[in-house]
């Protein structure tokens, strides 16, 4: 979406957080920024999509702490976030596996500690915000050491049809590099879509096939990016 002028119109950024001094952090880290509008600030997910539905501010993402006093849970809080069109990114303070991958299992775009500097949380935020996943090494162990990431049976060829499409080809360029018809890797993606579905592992759009090829190592955890 372009603003008056041309320009790019800043990404709506929502924070769910109900200790004030870390809205008050991340708000002074985002201020800076014009490409990130923090627009919404809320203490419960409720809170935020009660404002969202009276016409406050619709965000493009929404910050989201793990652990909150209203002993909500982290995969609820991601579900519902989600069901309204508006992705996730976790922002904790706690080295806690479990709730991590109860989150990534509901779909967040990735997980960045309270503990990281200005430069590494912005980031993580912008990144986030255009629909980037932020993998970070607490995200990525959290998913390899979860057991309730069911094995889909995957066939080579399915392996191979998902490593291509999910890394950011083309269903067309896939079906020259592999020598397919684009109506059979349409297919195949079908497929694998029905597979991971029939697992509780659903897979709906192009991100969530990445996030499911480097859940089951078809595709290596990606590194984070050099600090400029």
């Amino acid at each position: 979406m372009l603003a008056e002028g041309g320009e790019r119109a800043p990404r709506r950024i929502g924070l769910v957080e109900d200790h004030e001094s870390v809205a008050i952090g991340l708000a002074a880290m985002l201020s800076p920024e014009p490409d990130l509008d923090l627009v919404l600030t809320a203490g419960t997910v409720p809170e935020l999509l009660a404002a969202v539905e009276s016409g406050v501010a619709t965000p493009d993402l929404v910050v989201l702490d793990l652990r909150l006093a209203d002993g909500s849970s982290p995969e609820d809080n991601v579900r519902a976030l989600r069901a309204r069109g508006v992705e996730v990114l976790v922002f904790t303070g706690a080295d806690n596996a479990f709730l991590v991958r109860a989150a990534a299992r509901a779909g967040v775009l990735g997980v960045v500690r309270k503990s990281e500097d200005v430069v590494t949380v912005v980031e993580a935020v912008r990144r986030a915000a255009s629909g980037e996943q932020v993998v970070t090494t607490d995200w990525a162990a959290a998913i390899d050491g979860d057991p309730q990431l069911s094995d889909v049976g995957l066939s080579p060829r399915q392996e191979e049809v998902l490593t291509l499409y999910a890394s950011g080809e083309k269903a067309s360029r896939v079906a020259r590099l592999t020598g397919l018809s684009e109506q059979t890797v349409n297919d195949y993606l079908g497929r694998i879509r029905q597979k991971y579905a029939d697992a509780g592992r659903p897979a709906p759009t192009k991100t969530d096939l990445y996030k499911r090829a480097v859940e089951d190592g078809w595709l290596p955890v990606p590194e984070r990016h050099p600090r400029g």
